[in-house]
This record gives structure tokens, sequence and C-alpha cells, in this order.
């Protein structure tokens, strides 16, 4: 299950997500040579990287923020960047620009403690814009929480794009940073569950005035969780089954 697009379209111009995407773009191609270099690439995270044990130590807090604009390889960049795409315009809409940079800022700072609460002696580095996404996914579902998003998903051979509403697959996704978060060990690297579950709690909270101010349980029953403007129209796109080669 992946995300492909949402049909919830801004009428403003989201700069902050794209100077952003450029920003996380520039710093993966300024460290890309030392992907040929592991030792160098591992000495380049233990300067920059968010680590747990050394946050512990009060020692490298930058860390914290510059781990935010760090990633461990294409598909890792180009993953976070397409749910930035997707689910940061929106937001950017409704906060404005320096509000927007603001709480995902904030969003990534709170995804780097919650990993670092969940194992405050580790000592492998965190990487990866995921936990300031996390806030902003978590920021959406509170908002539209019935807004249109296109998945496309993978049952073995069958490949199908299916429009469903946000609340079932940012829930879905939390819960699996949940799930996986609980069986996974957090001293054995991998993904940093935690970080993504609390940026994506830290993404409730943080738009939770917003979200009172308009109303609360009101703002929904006016808007019915949809966004406040006409969705975007997409045609739905087959996909033909692959067929045996002869």
């Amino acid at each position: 299950m992946f995300p492909l697009r949402d049909h919830n379209p801004s009428t403003r111009t989201p700069y902050v997500v794209y100077a952003l995407i450029a920003a996380n773009v520039i710093v993966f191609l300024s460290y890309w040579p030392l992907f040929q270099d592991p030792a160098a690439l591992n000495h380049f995270f233990l300067r920059w990287a968010l680590i747990p044990a050394a946050i512990h130590e009060g020692v490298h807090l930058h860390g914290l923020a510059t781990s935010m604009f760090l990633h461990g390889g294409l598909m890792h960049l180009g993953g976070n960047m397409l749910f930035l795409w997707i689910f940061g315009d929106n937001l950017e809409e409704e906060l404005g620009h320096l509000g927007f940079l603001g709480f995902y800022l904030a969003g990534g700072l709170a995804a780097g403690l919650a990993q670092y609460a969940m194992d405050p002696l580790s000592l492998v580095p965190m990487v990866g814009a995921s936990g300031a996404i996390a806030a902003v996914m978590g920021g959406y579902l509170l908002l539209f929480p019935r807004a249109r998003v296109d998945i496309l998903i993978f049952l073995v051979v069958i490949i199908r794009i299916l429009p469903v509403p946000a609340w079932l697959m940012l829930g879905l996704w939390f819960g699996l940073q949940l799930f996986a978060g609980a069986a996974t060990p957090t001293d054995q690297g991998g993904v940093a569950y935690w970080a993504h579950a609390g940026g994506f709690v830290a993404g409730l909270a943080l738009i939770l005035p917003l979200w009172l101010g308009r109303g609360g349980p009101a703002f929904w029953a006016r808007t019915h969780g949809h966004p406040p403007h006409p969705e975007a129209p997409y045609r739905r796109t087959p996909i033909p089954r692959a067929g045996r080669r002869r």
C-alpha cells in the first residue's frame, strides 16, 4: 500500500514544501560520493545524524536538527519526499508559509526525541525526514480525515490504484508503526518506528489548536471531514495485468 496522490488540491503555491524537498535533495547529493566508501559514510553519519547516546551525554545536540535532512539511500529519500509532496501542500496552505515551516521542524524534533526516549543509550545513528513528515501526516489526518488518497496496492501479481479516505490510509500507517516498533528491538537498527509514531502524535497535537479554533467537531460537521474546496478530478487509470511470456 503506497500513496500516489491525494484529491485535495491546494490553492496556493507551497513554497516551503518545494524548498524542503530541494534542501533534502541538495544535502543528499552533497554526500552522495561517500556511499562508495562505507567507512567515510559512517563517519559522516556519526557526526551529523541523531545518536541517542550522544544526546543522553549532552553532546552532538545538533543531530536533532541535522538528521532531518539526511537519508540513507535514494529509495529512502524518494519515499520521504513523495509523502511530503502529497500531504505537505495542504498544511502549508492552512498554516501559512512560516507557520508550516515551524510546524515541520517542531514535528521533526519531537520525532527525534521520541526515538531517544525509547532507547536513550542507543549508538545507532538515526537519519531521515520521516519523523517530520509523520507530523505532517498527523496534522493532515485531523483536518481532512475523509480526503481521498490514491494508493497503489500490490497483491502478488495484481496491481491496482484505489482511492481511499485519508483516515484509513493514515490510520493503518500509524498502527503499523506502533506494531512494528513494539516488535522490533530499538538497538538493532533499521527503521526508526518510534520516531514515526512520535512525529505523528506531535503533528496531531500541534494542529489541535487550529482544529479547535475552527470549531473542532463542528468543523467536521460542516465539512464532513472533506477538504473545504472541490476535490481534484482524476480519471482512474487502469493498469493491465501482465500476461505470460511465451
